[in-house]
């Protein structure tokens, strides 16, 4: 959709220095952008394309409004302020309501006439949808699902048995939710299957990405609490709780029991130890491996950084050689203590 200067100013709440007649309808990078399209700044690598942008609007800090040749919105955090323009300029189009005739519904079924339910999509016995949910092509919502208001669950994902979806979530293609966790008893070298019969519990606001699958609990739950943020192609095992408004990017795995935090931030390709605890407001870095808990808040980081091959080849031989190095060096400090008057 369109919107002028002046009352995107007004919907953010935000100063405008220039124009409030001029109309966008696009969004682009400052060195591409022309003069119906928005655009930002964060850092300050970007000032010279900020000095040379057409761009119709650009949101950034006080200290730069003065360095733009048109209009500014001026702004404590660019980047924030940029995602809520985005999003009234690209609103989200909700489907038309009603059930297609391509779509499967049991009878025990309890769906809002507000709801859209796409073609070829299943609806199991006792499932419960709320007002204003959207149900992709193909999407399967299994057994007693409960799926709350205005929540979006796009093509082909599946909602197995029992799940409760909060209010505005979306659950991105291909995810998977309540899938049996890996759970086995070892009979002499046979693996006998332990059966899953917890759930998994979603709280409001929370986004689970493509390809993104979460087991239903053991005994107990699996729960997202309100708020989280899943990237795709992360793997959350049986019994799992994860804190408000925890952001996870893509990649990442999170082993059987563990309890992450509240506000927490993971980077891509993370490991996570089962039955550990991560406290709140900690920051994780990519390709981290968690074995143990994380007590206090911080940021943590593990894993090597790429190297030539031959170097590499050469610090390995020498991190093998690091226990006998140890012993040696306890040797050599006992022998010193020895010798000292």
């Amino acid at each position: 959709m369109a919107i002028s200067n002046g009352d995107l100013a007004k919907a953010l709440g935000l100063p405008l220095q220039g124009d409030p007649g001029v109309v966008l309808d696009r969004v682009a990078p400052l060195d591409k952008a022309g003069p119906s399209a928005l655009s930002f700044l964060v850092g300050k690598q970007y000032l010279p394309l900020l000095k040379a942008t057409r761009a119709g609007l650009v949101i950034l800090p006080e200290a730069h409004a003065g360095e733009a040749p048109g209009a500014v919105l001026v702004s404590p955090n660019p980047y924030l302020d940029y995602a809520r323009a985005a999003r009234l300029l690209f609103p989200v189009e909700a489907p038309e309501p009603g059930i297609h005739p391509g779509a499967v519904v049991a009878e025990s079924a309890k769906i809002s006439p507000t709801a859209s339910i796409g073609p070829g999509a299943v609806i199991g016995e006792r499932a419960r949808i709320a007002e204003a949910v959207v149900v992709g092509a193909g999407a399967f919502i299994g057994d007693d699902v409960v799926i709350g208001e205005a929540s979006r669950i796009d093509a082909n994902a599946a909602i197995y048995r029992g799940v409760q979806i909060g209010k505005r979530c979306h659950i991105a293609s291909c995810a998977v939710i309540g899938g049996d966790g890996f759970g086995y008893a070892n009979d002499q070298g046979r693996w006998v299957g332990i059966p899953q019969v917890g759930s998994v519990r979603i709280g409001d606001d929370v986004d689970i990405g493509a390809n993104t699958t979460i087991d239903r609990g053991a005994i107990e739950d699996t729960v997202i609490g309100d708020g989280v943020k899943l990237d795709n192609l992360i793997q959350i095992a049986h019994n799992v709780v994860i804190g408000e408004h925890t952001a996870i990017a893509g990649c990442t795995g999170i082993a059987g029991s563990a309890t992450i935090g509240k506000y927490c931030t993971i980077g891509g390709a993370v490991n996570i130890v089962g039955h550990l605890r991560i406290a709140d407001h900690t920051t994780i870095t990519g390709q981290t491996f968690v074995a143990n808990s994380i007590d206090e808040p911080g940021v943590y980081s593990s894993g090597v950084p790429m190297q030539a091959n031959r170097q590499w080849r050469r610090n390995y031989a020498r991190f093998k050689q690091l226990d006998e190095l140890a012993k040696r060096i306890r040797q050599l400090e006992k022998q010193l203590e020895e010798r000292t008057p």
